[in-house]
């Protein structure tokens, strides 16, 4: 399974990047591949490709602002789990639930 993400937070610092470390830790302990695109502070790092984008099983947005370039994921709706970075990390196994 291929897992990917989108986290954001209102101020773009910690809680992106505590968001996006969790969703590693989930991922991998169950073995997927993982890919985290955060948007912070610093603007997109580790930026999701088109290709990525399409061949992703899950893709989690952790945000709690709107997501830059939101177009990227217009055919994907479907494999979309919307939370809060909030929720992720206190508990990182809600998004396989």
């Amino acid at each position: 399974m291929f897992v990917i993400g989108v986290t954001s937070c209102a101020t773009g610092i910690a809680h992106s990047y505590m968001s996006a470390a969790a969703i590693q830790k989930a991922a991998k302990k169950r073995g997927y591949k993982v890919k985290v695109e955060i948007q912070g502070s610093m603007g997109i790092e580790n930026a999701l490709s088109p290709k990525e984008i399409a061949e992703a099983d899950l893709i989690i947005f952790a945000n709690d602002v709107g997501i830059s370039k939101m177009e990227r994921f217009a055919n994907v709706e479907e494999k979309i789990k919307r939370l809060k970075p909030h929720e992720v990390i206190k508990n990182a196994e809600i998004i396989f639930e």
